[in-house]
Formats: structure tokens, C-alpha cells, sequence
């Protein structure tokens, strides 16, 4: 990923964030011919220190669950369209139009796993994880034989990346007047990713 200095993000707890926001990413590899192959997954996120772990799970007859090798994973933030009139200096700069936006790039080996009890343990951590989000209650149950069916219908997979790059593009770039300009009108936005990228860059600047 392209990165200039001015956007790269060096604490990791900016992964959090963005995890924790959206825990439905991008998973890339290649096949056998050296294609590359994405997935769009939803998976659980844990870090301890400088260790993360990223887990979750294909539908079995999805290819890249048999795909072996090096992986990169996209965690997708806030992203919202700048317009060059919201800077005070747009005229004798030539200011021009630009995009804002928060990522991050995970590369490593996937670890790939099939065993029941595993993956009933990943299911039932999942559902806990996103059932709450929509003020639901189901949970996978290991004692009911047609639950424990669904099993083989899934490959798990967990991930520790070997190298984490955080891109977040929030005009820093710019003067302070400038960015709190463009802070100021994304959150004056309806779309609740223009106000997610206002708050970044509000909390850079302060």
C-alpha cells in the first residue's frame, strides 16, 4: 500500500478502532496459478501487544479455503469525498479535489482448520460477538446433532499477520486551518462516514 509519511499510523490501538467498527473485511490470496482471489468475510479480532489475531471462516466450497501461502487482509474505515471549496486557501493554492479515508493492510500465512471442536468454539464466539450487535439471542448449541451438521459446511482459518500497515489519509497534509475547515463540513454531512472521518480528524487535531 502506498503510504506517504504524512498518513502512516504507527499505534496500533487505530486497528482497534477500525475493527471494532467494522469487523467485515477483505480477504485476498492467490491460487494455484497465481490469480488473485477475494473474499469478503466477517471475523473476530483480539490483540495482545504487538500480537494479533484475526479468526474466522469460508463456506467449504469456497476455493480459497484451500488456497496455502501468503494472504493480505483489508480492514475497511470510515472513507468520505473532499471538496476543494471547504479550504480557506483554495484559491491561492490551487486546491483540488481529494478522498479522506482510514485502512489497513494485514499480510501473512493463513493457518486453516477443519476440526469440530474448533470450529464450534469460532461459531459460537461469532454469534456471541454479532448477535448482541442486533439485540438478538442465538446461540450455537454443541449438544444438538443438526447445529453440529452445520459444521461441515465451514472451514475456519486464523491469522496472525507479520506486518500491519495503517494508511489513515486525514489532510495532514494540510495546514491546521485547513483541515479544520474540512472537519467541520464533513460533519455538517448526513452520511455517517463523512461524520466518522470528521471525528479522525478532529482527534488529530487536537
Amino acid at each position: 500500500m502506498y503510504t506517504p509519511r504524512a498518513f502512516a499510523e504507527t499505534d496500533l490501538a487505530g486497528l482497534d478502532a477500525l475493527l471494532a467498527a467494522d469487523p467485515f473485511v477483505t480477504l485476498v490470496t492467490t491460487d494455484a496459478d497465481g490469480a488473485p482471489f477475494a473474499s469478503h468475510l466477517p471475523v473476530l479480532y483480539r490483540r495482545d501487544g504487538e500480537r494479533v489475531l484475526v479468526e474466522g471462516h469460508w463456506a467449504r466450497p469456497n476455493p480459497q479455503a484451500r488456497h496455502g501461502g501468503h494472504a493480505l487482509l483489508v480492514a475497511h474505515g470510515p472513507h468520505a469525498y473532499v471538496s476543494p471549496g471547504w479550504y480557506p486557501d483554495k484559491e491561492p493554492a490551487a486546491r483540488v479535489p481529494t478522498w479522506n479515508y482510514a485502512v489497513a493492510h494485514l499480510s501473512g500465512a493463513l493457518q486453516a482448520f477443519e476440526d469440530e471442536a474448533a470450529l464450534a468454539d469460532l461459531v459460537a464466539r461469532m454469534s456471541d460477538r454479532f448477535e448482541a450487535t442486533v439485540g438478538q439471542s442465538w446461540r450455537f448449541e454443541p449438544d444438538r446433532e443438526d447445529h453440529r451438521r452445520q459444521l461441515r459446511g465451514i472451514v475456519g482459518f486464523r491469522f496472525e499477520p507479520e506486518r500491519i500497515a495503517l494508511k489513515f489519509k486525514l489532510s495532514q497534509n494540510h495546514p491546521v486551518d485547513n483541515r479544520v475547515a474540512v472537519a467541520g463540513a464533513l460533519a455538517g454531512l448526513g452520511a455517517p462516514g463523512a461524520h466518522a472521518v470528521a471525528a479522525l480528524m478532529r482527534a488529530r487535531i487536537d
